[in-house]
Parts: C-alpha cells; sequence; structure tokens
C-alpha cells in the first residue's frame, strides 16, 4: 500500500496579514529604545552590529511593498516549501543590502516609519493571490507573507539574544507560522514516517525514511519548544549542543535530527 499523500498545511490568510503587521510593530518599538552603545554591539550574524540587523528588519517586509510595485508575473513558479531552501543563494547579497541601508539610514525610527507606512497601505488593497516577483521566484502574496514571519521572529530571537534585557515580544501567531513552516520544511528535506518531531504547542510532522508508525507510542520520537526549534532550523543552534543542553530531548536509533540540520543556514 502506498504511503499517505501528505496534503499541504494552510494558513489563515488574515490572521498571517495581523501577524506580520504585529511582530513588526514589536520590533519597531523596541529599537526605538536602543541606545547608541547597544546599536553598536556584535550580533551572532557574521559582522552584522546591531544596528544593521535592526535595519535588516526593515527589509523583511519592505520587500513586500517593492515587489508588489511591480508589474505582476504571469503566475506563481515558487510554493510555500520551496522557500526555505531558495534564500541561501541571496546570502551575500542580502549582506551587503544591510550594510549598504544601515549606512544610508542613520534614522532608524524614521526607516521603520516609513516601512510600516507602506506595507499597510499596500496590504490594504492587495488580494492574497496576487504574485509577486521576488528574487527566490515568483510566489503568492499570501505564501510570501508566511515566510515573512520567519524572518521577522528569527530576527526578533536574534536581537533579544545581541541585547541583553531587550525581550522583544514574539507574536503568537506569527511564532505558530514561522514554527509551522520550518518544521513542514524538516518533512520534505527528509521525508518518511519514523520519527516523530513534536513542537509544541504549534507542530508535529512526520520524517526520515524508515518502518512507518502506525500506533501507540512512535519508536522514535523528537520534542522540543518553538524557539529552540527555530534556532536548529535556522543554524543558531547546533543540534549536538540542543541535546546536550536538554533543550531537545530525542529518543530512538533514527532521532538523530543533526545529518538533516539546518535547513536555513
Amino acid at each position: 500500500m502506498p504511503p499517505a499523500k501528505k496534503r499541504t498545511r494552510s494558513y489563515d490568510p488574515a490572521k498571517i496579514r495581523a501577524a506580520v503587521l504585529a511582530q513588526f510593530a514589536h520590533v519597531r518599538s523596541a529599537v526605538r529604545t536602543l541606545t547608541p552603545d547597544q546599536l553598536a554591539l556584535p550580533t551572532r550574524l557574521g559582522d552584522w552590529t546591531v544596528r544593521e540587523l535592526a535595519a535588516h528588519v526593515t527589509m523583511a517586509v519592505e520587500t513586500v511593498s517593492r515587489n508588489l510595485d511591480r508589474d505582476e508575473p504571469a503566475k506563481a513558479e515558487l510554493a510555500l516549501l520551496d522557500w526555505p531552501f531558495a534564500t541561501a543563494a541571496r546570502a551575500a547579497d542580502i549582506a551587503d543590502g544591510t550594510r549598504a541601508l544601515a549606512a544610508a539610514h542613520p534614522d532608524l525610527d524614521a526607516l521603520y516609519d516609513r516601512a510600516e507606512q507602506r506595507l499597510t497601505a499596500r496590504l490594504a488593497e492587495a488580494p492574497g493571490t496576487r504574485v509577486l516577483a521576488t528574487r527566490t521566484g515568483a510566489i503568492t502574496l499570501a505564501d510570501y507573507l508566511v515566510t515573512r514571519t520567519v524572518e521577522l521572529v528569527v530576527h526578533t530571537d536574534d536581537l533579544n539574544d545581541a541585547v541583553p534585557g531587550l525581550a522583544v515580544p514574539h507574536d503568537r501567531q506569527a511564532l505558530a507560522a514561522c514554527t509551522r513552516l520550518l518544521a513542514d520544511a524538516l518533512a520534505v528535506k527528509a521525508p518518511g514516517g519514523s520519527t516523530e518531531v513534536r513542537i509544541p504547542p504549534y507542530a508535529v510532522v512526520q520524517c526520515v525514511e524508515g518502518p512507518r508508525h502506525t500506533r501507540g507510542t512512535p519508536p522514535n520520537v523528537v520534542e522540543t519548544d518553538p524557539l529552540t526549534w527555530i534556532r536548529l532550523a535556522t543554524g543558531r543552534t547546533a543540534w549536538q549542543d540542543a541535546v546536550a543542553a536538554a533543550a531537545v530531548r530525542a529518543g530512538g536509533e533514527r532521532a538523530d535530527l543533526g545529518p538533516y540540520l539546518p535547513l536555513m543556514a
């Protein structure tokens, strides 16, 4: 009997739009409080400072507005679950663009204000079916906004890591969408049904080749919290370090996800 075909996860477009705006607002409020000394702090993202990281967050939403300003492609070519694997090729361009943006806009609050106003205005008039000509490929607005939750949640965590006591909150819907998209990407990269990955309260996926689990307690189980999972999926935390710190509970001979991580780097 062939394995059951997995259905693509669906997302509520209205909730995703609200989540993107809410998470961006959380970051903007926090960036307003940063002192010059804090903006000069290093981050875990290579040679980026906090100022450069903060500027980069505006790029994550400005790309929505900018692509809505462009002509619409004939059709979407990039599926949502293709996106996590299509970003690495642009890493160098993104880094160069981030440094240039931070240098050109010393007034971060003005930069955030412009990005927020443009995003709010453009989303008010654009349907989710609108196709965007992004640099990673033509994709619908509805799908692209889900990817923005990943950008915003991941970089919120980067800011919190870089600035002691900053504690930028995570919007629940944004955190949920980010967690689910990266969990589903793991199931794409490591297809199978021998291992169950649990990321409560947001996601459970089956992955890794081997005997398929059908009932009872799975023989191979991985469980962790959403932020630890996101750090693993994006290369912020190494698998062996998370296991050693007991941030991940992994049991079974096929519970080692190290060979499949990170998904995005």
